[in-house]
């Protein structure tokens, strides 16, 4: 989300998102407060700090580990204050082990996805450290259900080998999508709660993350094409929930202001899919959740509101005009 204060955030979204209101994650505020930053900040016995390239492993904890963990503290210390007696799920996100690996450098300079052995560790400690954030959320809103939301944007190039190297000039390995699939698996059973992931990027590999044991998948409907429909399909069919993102992200232009000012029209995609799949309507209102595209950090605050908003009142007429 935009902005810097997170007490209006979070009084924001549980006013706007009474259904599935969520841990919102600020990192127009710095280093720290970044996606990469604040996933950092969870891990368990590793430590980063910022160099001119970005993120990078060190050898103990030093400011820039202390400036996230302070971030999540103070964003968790509002959470707690605007949702005293609250009652119902609440989402709470984290990046992935797969785009941490892939965003951190190691010691020597390059990517931590170059070498197992720290994919590895950062797993393990990413695991630990969730479930140890997650029992804070827990202790703090005693009423909640907590999904996990383990952000994955790189995960299709991990998987692809087009994710570049510290230097740039090259790309690194591709991971083999076995070890890949058996890694997502044990950080989605470690942290014992349905996990979603979310990739707002072309080519998700579902298979992949179903076999993982995702309870719900989350993409940018854009990026989709007629080669994911059987994918897509089976998805639905076997119980996987769809995060649908469809409402732009960014402040809207001429062209895409139609998504945001006719909230029904925004999902005529999503019915499209369904009635070339053959799926069931009545299922639309029991396995799509409707979201902005991506992230909202890029917008404005006064639209990244209305986008939260209008993704309600697109999701409630798909569950009150399925056809």
């Amino acid at each position: 989300m935009p902005g810097g204060d997170v007490r209006d955030m979070v009084r924001g979204v549980m006013a706007e998102l009474e259904q599935l209101p969520h841990l919102p994650e600020l990192p127009g505020r710095g280093p720290g407060a970044d996606m990469i930053g604040r996933g950092a900040g969870l891990l368990t016995e590793l430590f980063v700090q910022t160099e001119p390239s970005g993120w990078r492993f060190t050898d103990h904890p030093g400011r820039d580990t202390k400036r996230a963990r302070s971030w999540l503290g103070e964003d968790l210390d509002a959470l707690e204050e605007y949702t005293q007696g609250y009652q119902g799920l609440l989402k709470i996100q984290a990046v992935g082990p797969w785009t941490l690996a892939g965003s951190i450098e190691l010691r020597h300079g390059e990517k931590a996805l170059s070498d197992a052995g720290a994919c590895r560790d950062i797993a393990g400690s990413l695991t630990e450290g969730l479930r140890r954030h997650l029992e804070d959320v827990r202790r703090r809103v005693p009423g909640a259900t907590i999904v996990l939301q383990l952000d994955e944007p790189l995960l299709p190039a991990v998987l692809a080998g087009s994710v570049k190297t510290a230097s740039g000039f090259q790309r690194l390995r591709a991971v083999d999508r076995q070890l890949a699939e058996q890694t997502l698996r044990e950080v989605i059973r470690g942290v014992d709660t349905p996990v979603v992931v979310h990739s707002c990027a072309p080519k998700v590999p579902i298979p992949l993350l179903r076999r993982a044991g995702v309870a719900g998948i989350s993409l940018d409907f854009a990026f989709l094409t007629e080669r994911d429909d059987d994918d897509l399909g089976e998805a639905v069919e076997g119980g996987t929930l769809i995060l649908a993102g469809v409402v732009p992200s960014g402040d809207v232009t001429a062209v895409q202001s139609n998504a945001v000012s006719d909230p029904a029209g925004s999902v005529h995609g999503v019915r499209t899919l369904w009635r070339r799949l053959g799926l069931a309507p009545e299922l639309l209102g029991r396995r799509v959740v409707v979201t902005p595209t991506c992230g909202l950090a890029g917008a404005s605050p006064a639209y990244a509101r209305r986008a939260l908003a209008q993704a309600v009142k697109a999701a409630r007429s798909l569950v009150d005009n399925p056809e």
